[in-house]
């Protein structure tokens, strides 16, 4: 794998650790700004939806420029939104510090995955995704749950003045080891809009909002669920989600490495598994052990699904995939903003900190539904193509080619 994956994965590492790190300090910040914790969740909301909103209007505007350029300016983007983030006065500016650093993350993604596969083979280009994407899990293990350590220590805006110096460290390494491509010149905005004609690309950003929203109901409110429910102390979630991060990270390298193999039947597997894990998530919850277990296991089957949903949408909008790439990154993230918000309206219901496991089993259920949706519809298409090829009449021979 190319040495310029390390940069990309450095630049995932710090925009993985701020958008998850959050999650493990939602009491402090809520305490501090002297909101609920639903309220609070809105930070999670709102990053969400900042990504969900920046990953095509970003991305279309660094249509003019080269794609390492763009990458280096988004990098810039997301430390100034962690700077504003941490010196936040009230509740508020911090809402729009974290919309300032998600306006960044998914146009880095959706212009990173595309660097990554050009810089492979065409049949290693899941693993390369996947290597870039290991950035972002490792963050789950190392960058999370040591922000939440610094936040629950020293405070919460140590953990953000840190996460903007490992931005700046993404930016220098992308600036030093990402190589220089030329724009496009043959590739409009026009082209990358139509990618989204294509059934089979919607429907693999349908399978990403809904699948990557079921487990982003669980681990949003992770924290008061293990606290509350469990039983464990508040210092105990830092490693639960170390946890987390170690089935992230092996979910990742499993979907990289089958992807390029087999990629619908993975899908299948992952997103069923993950409904059933989900839903017994409301009764393992209740078990310190089994609901370690259960951690590992929703970390994994969810971030197995991110390399073949990143492939699929590459694979079906060939030739202009930019803007589709980074738009399927809006759509994991759409799928966290309508998890969280489900999962504040049930706690806030008063059905419990478990009860965001139904809604997210109920969300990996209609992933896999539209997986099954997708498969059948190429499937489809493929068959009679074979068939017509298989029983076309082969031409006449002539007395020239009998002999």
């Amino acid at each position: 794998m190319p040495l310029a994956l390390l940069a990309l994965a450095i630049g995932a590492f710090g925009i993985g650790t701020t958008e998850f790190v959050i999650m493990g300090l939602l009491p402090e910040v809520a305490a501090d700004f002297q909101v609920s914790i639903p309220t609070a969740g809105f930070l999670v909301t709102g990053y969400a939806l900042g990504v969900v909103l920046g990953a095509p209007l970003m991305t279309a505007l660094g249509t003019r420029v080269t794609r390492k350029r763009m990458l280096v300016l988004l990098m810039g983007l997301f430390v100034l939104g962690n700077v504003v983030s941490a010196v936040a006065p009230v509740f508020g500016v911090m809402l729009v510090g974290r919309v300032i650093a998600s306006l960044a993350h998914g146009a880095f993604f959706g212009i990173g995955t595309v660097v990554a596969a050009d810089l492979v083979a065409p049949q290693k280009r899941a693993g390369a995704i996947a290597m870039m994407f290991t950035g972002l899990t490792v963050a789950n293990v190392v960058g999370v749950p040591l922000g939440t350590y610094i936040g629950q220590s020293v405070g919460w805006r140590t953990t953000f003045f840190v996460v903007a110096a490992i931005g700046v460290v993404g930016l220098l390494g992308v600036a030093r080891l990402v190589p220089e491509q030329p724009r496009n010149e043959g590739v409009r905005l026009r082209d990358e809009l139509a990618a989204f004609r294509n059934v089979q690309v919607l429907l693999a950003m349908g399978m990403t909002v809904l699948g990557f929203g079921g487990v982003f109901a669980a681990i949003t409110y992770i924290t008061p669920m293990m606290t509350e429910v469990a039983g464990y102390s508040t210092s105990s979630v830092t490693w639960l989600l170390v946890l987390l991060g170690l089935g992230m990270v092996g979910g990742n390298l499993i979907g990289g490495k089958f992807a390029d193999r087999r990629l619908m039947p993975l899908l299948y597997v992952s997103l069923g598994a993950l409904a059933v894990v989900l839903a017994l998530f409301t009764l393992t919850a209740h078990n310190k052990i089994a609901a370690a277990v259960t951690i590992v296991l929703i970390g994994g089957l969810g971030f197995a699904t991110v390399p073949p949903l990143q492939k699929r949408v590459l694979d079906q909008a060939a030739g202009a995939p930019t803007l589709a790439s980074a738009a399927n990154i809006g759509a994991f993230n759409l799928g966290n903003a309508l998890s969280a918000w489900l999962g504040g309206i049930v706690i806030a219901a008063g059905l419990g900190y478990t009860a965001p496991n139904w809604v997210g089993a109920a969300l990996a259920a209609s992933a896999l539904a539209l997986a099954i949706v997708s498969g059948a519809l190429e499937r489809r298409t493929v068959t009679p193509s074979r068939l017509v090829a298989r029983h076309s009449p082969e031409p006449a021979l002539t007395p020239a080619s009998r002999n």
